[in-house]
């Protein structure tokens, strides 16, 4: 596999969780990285401001918009590989604004996709989701699983993974897709489920949540880190998509028991009817097979599941005061 080292590479999204951990990851390998972080009036760059300052002040940060073409040509130009992770990823809010989601993540891919094309780039990698293959019809998900759009975020990703295998075909552009099973890890949105059930924890006993028998197939941010890095820089990958999965799912509850052992206290689930899903757009099981990452860019997740949670945990205690009460609460 090809290094990173001295390679120049441009990531998307990389203010948000997986962003700012891969910017991190690729700046330690030596890598050239521009960021492009979602413009807001405060100025702040997301969680690269979390970054420590040895590592912030070698990243170039472009302040914009994947809808912007400006901003995309801009933030693309002269880098040589492409970390796609832009991208409208509430579910919940996707039922409110389908049309926002179908902007970002698939028109923002396409700007995205045109000028990683006109500036030559020497692969673009684009970070999917489970949530394209719906409810599980067998078990384990490969990557010939079909794809069911289940939610209106669901629908723009499965958009978005066909803009980038257009772009493959009509112009020979170097494109390879990663879908990432459910990921978690330190800087996740307090709306994510285990920092949903985390800092509920840490703040009572009282636990609200949506449909607990729902089953997902874990990922320790690291682990999906490297897979993504390893799918850009193999060899052979050019046209090919991912799956970065465990192969052993959990349900909401069964979190719930591991987070409640981690802690040493007891936890009591309570259903809040606003958590749950349309009967029909609740996935009601993701658990994925990677066999073929593990073939082709030698892939396998290292974390054990409660071992990440025990990270991702004492993340929480440490920084609990950066969480508001109502993003995990409602």
């Amino acid at each position: 596999m090809n290094s990173p080292t001295n390679k120049r590479i441009l990531v998307t999204g990389a203010g948000g969780f997986i962003g700012s951990h891969l910017v991190e990851t690729l700046i330690e390998r030596q890598a050239i990285v521009t960021a492009l972080v979602r413009y807001t009036s405060n100025g702040k760059a997301g969680w690269l401001e979390f970054l420590p300052q040895s590592i912030k002040k070698r990243v170039k940060i472009v302040y914009g918009d994947s809808r912007d073409v400006d901003i995309c040509l801009a933030a693309v130009a002269k880098n040589e590989y492409i970390f796609h992770l832009a991208a409208q990823i509430a579910i919940p809010y996707s039922y409110l604004a389908p049309r926002d989601f179908l902007i970002v993540n698939s028109l923002g891919t396409a700007n995205i996709l045109q000028a990683a094309r006109l500036w030559r780039a020497k692969k673009f990698l684009h970070v999917s989701t489970s949530e394209v293959y719906g409810t599980a019809q067998y078990i384990p998900i490969d990557e010939k699983h079909p794809q069911v759009a289940q939610s209106p975020y669901a629908a723009s990703k499965i958009a978005a993974d066909k803009m980038v295998e257009s772009f493959h075909l009509s112009f020979g552009l170097p494109t390879v897709i990663v879908r990432p099973f459910n990921c978690y890890g330190p800087r996740q949105s307090a709306r994510a489920i285990i920092p949903t059930i985390t800092l509920q924890a840490l703040k009572g006993n009282i636990i609200k949540l949506g449909n607990i028998e729902t089953r997902r197939d874990m990922n320790y941010v690291d682990d999906i880190i490297e897979g993504m890095i390893s799918a850009c820089f193999h060899k052979g990958t050019d046209g090919k998509t991912f799956n970065l999965a465990s192969g052993k799912d959990y349900s909401v509850e069964e979190m719930v028991s591991l987070v409640a052992d981690i802690l040493g206290k007891k936890l009591d689930i309570r259903r809040d009817g606003r958590r749950i899903r349309p009967v029909k757009s609740e996935v009601q099981r993701l658990c994925g097979n990677s066999q073929w990452a593990a073939k082709s860019i030698g892939y396998k997740g290292k974390c054990r599941f409660k071992d990440g949670l025990k990270k991702t945990i004492r993340f929480y205690e440490d920084n609990i005061a950066l969480y508001k009460k109502e993003d995990y609460q409602r």
